[in-house]
C-alpha cells in the first residue's frame, strides 16, 4: 500500500497499525525421491576371491518402489476401494509413478503374511470380549457367492470369508465356538447353537413391529414397539448419566412387556380352519403370529440390553463394519481368486481395528509392511 484510497496520500513513511490475515494452504508438487544403494567389491590379495557387500534386507532387487508408496497403494485399494487401474492412473498423474497391479498386489500379499500374528491377537480379543457383534452378508469370489462373516466389537474387527453361511463357516472363523460372553447378533438361527448368552438386534425387530402395524393393524405390535423404544431411552439414559439401573421399574417394564403378548395372543388366536391347515394338518401361522412367537419364545434375548447395560439395543456394530465390506464390492466388484479375498478380508480388518483405536491408518500399514504390526 502507497498511497491513500481516499484522498491519495503517501502512505510510504507511515507506521503500520495492524494486519489482516488471509492464508493459503496447498501441497508441493510431488517429486519422487530415488536412494542408490551401492554394494562394495572387493577382491582378496591374498586368495583372490571376489567379496560383495550385503544389501540392507529391505533392498532385494535392483529396482523396486518403497515402502511409503507401497503403503499408499495398499490404503487406495483396502481401505478407499479404488480398482488397482485407478490406483495406477492416480500414482502416474498426481506422482509421476508408473505402477502395475500386480506390484500392489504383491505388496497386499506381503502385508497379509505380515498380519497373521495380528489377525490371531483380534481373535483371542474378541473371543475374551464380554460383548462381541455378528453378521453376515454374500460376496462374490471367482464368480461364485461367498460369504462374509464378520465378529467385531467397538476395539477390534474379524472378517473371514467362506463358501458357507452356517455353522460350519462360523466354526471355521474360531470365535464363537469359544465365546462365553454375551453375542449380539439378527436371530439368525446357527447363531443360536453357541454355547454363549444371546442378545437379539431389536432394530431389525421394531423394523418387523412396524411392518406388521401398518400392514395389519395389530395393536400389540404398535404397543411393542413404542414399549421397546422407552426401554432404550431408559437404558440411554443410565448409560449416559452413569446411573445404576432400578431393577423395580425393569420389573414394571417387564411386566408391560408379558402384557403386551397377552394382548397379542388375544389378537392372533389360533386358526379353526380346516380348509387353511398346512401338509401335515397343522393351522398355518400368519407373520403377525410368528413374529408374536418370536417375542414368546425369545423374551430373554430381547430384553437382556435392559438388565445388562453392556449390551446394546442394537447390532449397529456389526452392520457398520459389514456396510464397508458391502461398498468394496459394489465398487471393485468380485474377487478373482480365494486368496484375494483372505488378504483383502485381512487387511481390512486391520485398517479397521486401526480407526477404532484412533490411530494413523498409513503409519499402521507402514508397520505392517515391515513386519511389526500395530495392535499385534
Amino acid at each position: 500500500m502507497t498511497c491513500c484510497e481516499e484522498c491519495g496520500h503517501t502512505l510510504e513513511n507511515i507506521e503500520v497499525e495492524a494486519y489482516e490475515r488471509r492464508q493459503i494452504f496447498d501441497i508441493p508438487p510431488v517429486n519422487l525421491i530415488i536412494t542408490e544403494h551401492r554394494s562394495q567389491i572387493k577382491s582378496c590379495p591374498h586368495c583372490g576371491k571376489l567379496n560383495k557387500a550385503v544389501f540392507p534386507e529391505s533392498i532385494k532387487y535392483p529396482v523396486q518402489y518403497g515402502p511409503n508408496i507401497l503403503a499408499s497403494a495398499i490404503y487406495c485399494k483396502n481401505y478407499q476401494f479404488i480398482p488397482y487401474k485407478r490406483i495406477s492412473e492416480f500414482f502416474d498423474d498426481v506422482m509421476g509413478i508408473k505402477i502395475c497391479s500386480a506390484t500392489i498386489i504383491k505388496a497386499e500379499k506381503e502385508c497379509f503374511q505380515n498380519l497373521e500374528g495380528f489377525e490371531n491377537v483380534s481373535r483371542e480379543k474378541l473371543i475374551t470380549s464380554p460383548v462381541i457383534h455378528c453378521d453376515e452378508t454374500g460376496m462374490k469370489i471367482e464368480g461364485k457367492r461367498h460369504w462374509l462373516h464378520v465378529a467385531s466389537n467397538d476395539k477390534c474387527t474379524c472378517y473371514f470369508a467362506h463358501s458357507k453361511r452356517g455353522s460350519e463357516a462360523i466354526n471355521a472363523m474360531r470365535i464363537l465356538p469359544e465365546f462365553k460372553g454375551i453375542a449380539v447378533h439378527d436371530g439368525w438361527k446357527p447363531y443360536n447353537s453357541y454355547e454363549c448368552d444371546h442378545a437379539l438386534c431389536n432394530a431389525h425387530l421394531q423394523r418387523e413391529l412396524t411392518g406388521i402395524e401398518e400392514n395389519y393393524k395389530q395393536q400389540w405390535a404398535k404397543e411393542m414397539n413404542e414399549l421397546l423404544t422407552e426401554m432404550k431411552k431408559y437404558t440411554d439414559e443410565c448409560k449416559e448419566q452413569v446411573k445404576d439401573l432400578d431393577f423395580e421399574l425393569i420389573k414394571a417394564l417387564e411386566e408391560r412387556f408379558d402384557a403386551i403378548i397377552i394382548k397379542g395372543i388375544e389378537e392372533n388366536p389360533p386358526s379353526l380352519n380346516p380348509e387353511k391347515q398346512g401338509k401335515r394338518g397343522k393351522n398355518p401361522k400368519t407373520k403377525a403370529r410368528n413374529l408374536l412367537d418370536r417375542f414368546i419364545e425369545n423374551k430373554e434375548q430381547i430384553l437382556r440390553f435392559l438388565n445388562d447395560l453392556r449390551v446394546p439395543f442394537e447390532n449397529n456394530q456389526a452392520e457398520r463394519d459389514i456396510r464397508m465390506m458391502k461398498l468394496q464390492q459394489k465398487i471393485s466388484g468380485t474377487f478373482r481368486t480365494i486368496q484375494g479375498a483372505e488378504a483383502f478380508c485381512r487387511i481390512r480388518a486391520y485398517i479397521s481395528t486401526i480407526r477404532k483405536n484412533g490411530l494413523n491408518v498409513i503409519d499402521a500399514i507402514l508397520a505392517a509392511l515391515n513386519g511389526a504390526p500395530l495392535l499385534s
